[in-house]
């Protein structure tokens, strides 16, 4: 459900982030110097001022999608595009870009969101689950799905988690989904 807020609501450095967009050439720069899924999404997660943990990146193959960023939920198992329960899915499928600021709400599987992400994590906000969210399809120029980029805020309550997204923010995140279509991590053949 995509929802505009008022805009008494980015207040802070969390304004700065809704009015920061993430520039074409810088993005493209991190994909030269280091083409790696793991670079790109902690360059987001800075623009969009998120957590790393609140960056998601699928990949598509044979009609799985697998997560390749964060890393730790590679081995959790991968999600069929047909799933009606997944978000992502309804992305690849759909090849729509959605916008969730009650995304609490939402009817989805959560069990991604129960995975612990680091070792070493002892931010209990990153644990929380997703209140806020973007998606948009990774698409190539042929029109072909690569997969689903995703950026959320997590918090134990949709008051804690920061402003709500923005219209402004979610072309953004299409723009960083384009510019992500011609990385090589995401047209190879196989995840690593």
């Amino acid at each position: 459900m995509i929802s505009m807020p008022n805009k008494s609501q980015n207040s802070g450095q969390f304004a700065q982030a809704a009015q920061t967009a993430p520039d074409p050439r810088e993005l493209e720069k991190v994909l030269k110097q280091d083409a790696s899924p793991e670079r790109f999404c902690t360059e987001l997660a800075k623009v969009f001022q998120v957590r790393n943990t609140e960056v998601a990146l699928l990949k598509l193959q044979e009609s799985l999608l697998k997560f390749i960023f964060p890393a730790e939920l590679s081995i959790v198992g991968t999600i069929p595009i047909s799933s009606e329960g997944s978000i992502a899915a309804h992305t690849a499928s759909s090849r729509q870009i959605e916008l969730f600021n009650g995304f609490a709400k939402v009817k989805h599987a959560r069990i991604f969101e129960m995975v612990k992400l680091s070792a070493n994590d002892s931010d209990p906000a990153s644990r929380a689950p997703i209140q806020k969210l973007m998606t948009s399809p990774v698409v190539d120029g042929k029109g072909e799905v690569l997969g689903v980029l995703q950026i959320s805020r997590k918090a134990f309550d949709v008051t804690s988690a920061g402003p709500d997204f923005t219209l402004d923010d979610l072309q953004h995140l299409e723009h960083a989904a384009r510019v992500l279509s011609r990385a090589e991590f995401m047209r190879e053949a196989t995840i690593h």
